[in-house]
């Protein structure tokens, strides 16, 4: 697909923070939750499987062409123009800047009005095509990978009607290296400019003080062309060029941190009013031209989203369905988990519903730093009891049992289960005793810190009476959840296990095993949360990430990933987390967002 490239760096040069303010999550409330990405369907028709079965395996990910990239998207069968779409949200968006988005919330609203150098088309069954957006196609590689280069479509508009030029990709980009400008991903910046915040020194005050990047880093030739030059090959340029953070802002029209009120569209919608905190209203951009578009369609007149809906309130209006709710949905809000038997058994919510798996992967850590002994690891990964944890979290329409390190909402995943946790949800005991007393550590007590939410402490019980049934004695350490992620960032932390939540920023493993199991990315803070610092493991990171084809370096990711887990023990996978939605009959259209993990808006109608 892509040239060969030379080795890469370690990825202490990527960064991989992730949105978090999903489902399972919220359930969770207070737990750490870094990122979204999904494999699924479309709506209509919940699975409701047990613990232990695989919703979407494996996902169908391909990189576009040129014909791919081209617009109009295909018509919806039976949509029409017209009508308003209600949306229930419990938060308010803590952001509208393209610049500063990270969360699966307002990663779903912004493909209304957002437009990037390539996005994500997802059609009825989950397949993911990346495709160019704004760009032509998803980037052509040159210099071993080292330099990108895109060229723009014609024909792509601002919400004023002013032609969108490489100027304006510039000026987006250039922005991000600006001090207030916090919240949203920086690959791109520090593949350009250089590691951890590093990069801002290359241009403090971001393009506002006249200032550019040079053309050696950041250049436009012409107003159709942009060109990334990296100082290290980045084979997931295409992938990296998706988040809403990569595309166009108009200098005029910036206004810094009065930005995030009111970002200026590119797509077919433009806020219509903001009311922050309160509701965000969205109308059609009619200088929006669908033939430049290959998978937004402007079918409704308007968006109106309102916040501040808890999950039970939306699912009982769902449920109702009634006047203005039949015509309402929620991006983000799923079904309360005391009213999912209700939804499931009500017939005529078959067609308007679905329970989908996310990018999402929760984990108990072990600290490598206190439990040196593998032996003693592993016994602790069999003892887990993830089927009862699963239970906790809400039941099969909440969270799917998870038997590796990968979700299936990563391209490459296949449901390997190297610690039999599909035979044994409840733990392997008697395996656990076993490497305990191979080690000579019968009765090793293990101190286990855990965030002080109610559904963490009745996941604490479980597994804490689980590991004494294994041969352990466990100290419980229950922390304020305001500090837990400071908590058990600290590799000093006197804890032995400890909860993590994980997805990829992109549907590729590189965003998932480098940041959490690279032993040089060691540091308070940071996400290598069990300390693993394994030599063969950060030398496998290398080779794969030097992969050129993407879709060649997939399995091995997860192949990789089976070897930390099996050999290495450093955590244990306990369930991926689901998204179970649910919608007014009055809308079509809805379908799943197989990268975001979200219900996807760009193919709503109202009927």
């Amino acid at each position: 697909m892509f040239p060969a490239l030379p080795a890469t760096p370690s990825p202490s040069a990527r960064p991989s923070r992730r949105r978090g303010r999903h489902a399972a999550a919220a359930l969770a409330a207070g737990a750490l939750v870094l990122t979204a990405c999904s494999s699924g369907g479309g709506g209509g028709g919940t699975r409701g499987e047990g613990p232990g079965s695989d919703k979407n395996v494996s996902s169908n990910y391909t990189i576009g062409t040129a014909a791919d990239s081209k617009g109009p998207a295909p018509e919806v069968p039976g949509a029409r123009k017209g009508g308003t779409v209600g949306v229930l949200q419990r938060d308010a968006f803590p952001h509208l800047d393209p610049g500063q988005i990270y969360y699966s919330d307002v990663l779903t609203v912004q493909m209304l009005y957002n437009r990037t150098l390539t996005t994500y088309r997802v059609d009825g069954k989950g397949r993911v095509t990346l495709v160019g957006d704004l760009a032509t196609d998803t980037g052509t590689p040159s210099d071993g990978g080292r330099t990108w280069t895109y060229t723009l479509k014609d024909g792509l508009k601002f919400e004023d009607g002013s032609p969108i030029t490489s100027k304006d990709i510039r000026w987006g980009v250039e922005r991000l290296y600006a001090s207030f400008e916090t919240d949203g991903p920086q690959y791109i910046q520090q593949w350009l400019s250089g590691e951890g915040t590093t990069y801002r020194k290359a241009l403090p005050d971001g393009p506002y003080g006249g200032k550019h990047l040079p053309s050696s880093v950041l250049d436009t030739p012409d107003d159709k062309t942009i060109v990334f030059h990296f100082a290290t090959p980045h084979a997931d340029t295409p992938y990296a060029v998706a988040m809403p953070s990569i595309g166009p802002v108009k200098a005029e029209k910036d206004g810094q941190r009065k930005y995030d009120n009111a970002p200026f569209s590119s797509g077919p919608y433009r806020v219509g009013d903001h009311k922050v905190g309160k509701s965000l209203t969205l109308v059609r951009n009619e200088h929006w031209d669908p033939a430049t578009d290959p998978v937004r369609h402007q079918y409704p007149d308007r968006f109106e989203i309102s916040f501040g809906h808890q999950f039970g309130d939306s699912t009982r209006r769902f449920l109702a369905d009634q006047g203005s709710d039949k015509a309402a949905m929620s991006f983000t809000n799923a079904v309360a988990p005391e009213m999912t038997q209700k939804v499931l058994d009500r017939a005529d919510t078959r067609g308007r519903r679905f329970d989908e798996v996310q990018p999402y992967v929760d984990y108990i850590n072990f600290n490598t730093s206190r439990l040196k002994d593998v032996r003693v690891r592993r016994a602790l990964a069999y003892a887990m009891p993830n089927g009862q944890i699963v239970q906790q979290m809400g039941g099969a329409t909440a969270a799917q049992l998870a038997p590796n390190l990968l979700s299936p909402a990563v391209d490459g995943y296949v449901p390997s289960d190297p610690y039999g946790k599909r035979a044994k949800p409840a733990g392997d005991p008697s395996k656990a005793r076993q490497l305990l007393k191979e080690a000579g550590k019968e009765g090793q007590e293990i101190v286990y810190a855990y965030p002080n939410t109610d559904i963490q402490q009745r996941v604490s019980v479980v597994v804490t009476q689980a590991l004494e049934r294994a041969g352990f004695k466990v100290q419980r350490k229950e922390i304020d959840s305001n500090t837990w992620r400071s908590a058990i960032s600290d590799t000093k932390n006197s804890f032995d296990i400890y909860r993590s939540s994980w997805g990829a920023d992109w549907p590729v493993a590189s965003t998932i095993v480098p940041p959490q199991y690279d032993g040089r990315v060691i540091a308070d803070g940071a996400q290598n949360y069990s300390h693993l610092d394994d030599p063969a493991v950060n030398a496998e990171i290398d080779r794969i990430n030097a992969i050129a084809d993407v879709k060649r370096a997939a399995p091995l990711w997860q192949k990789l990933a089976d070897k930390i887990l099996k050999d290495d023990a450093p955590s244990v996978p306990t369930f991926y987390n689901l998204q179970f939605s649910l919608w007014g009959s009055g809308l079509g259209g809805v379908k799943y967002h197989t990268v975001y993990g979200s219900a996807d808006p760009t193919s709503v109608y109202v009927k």
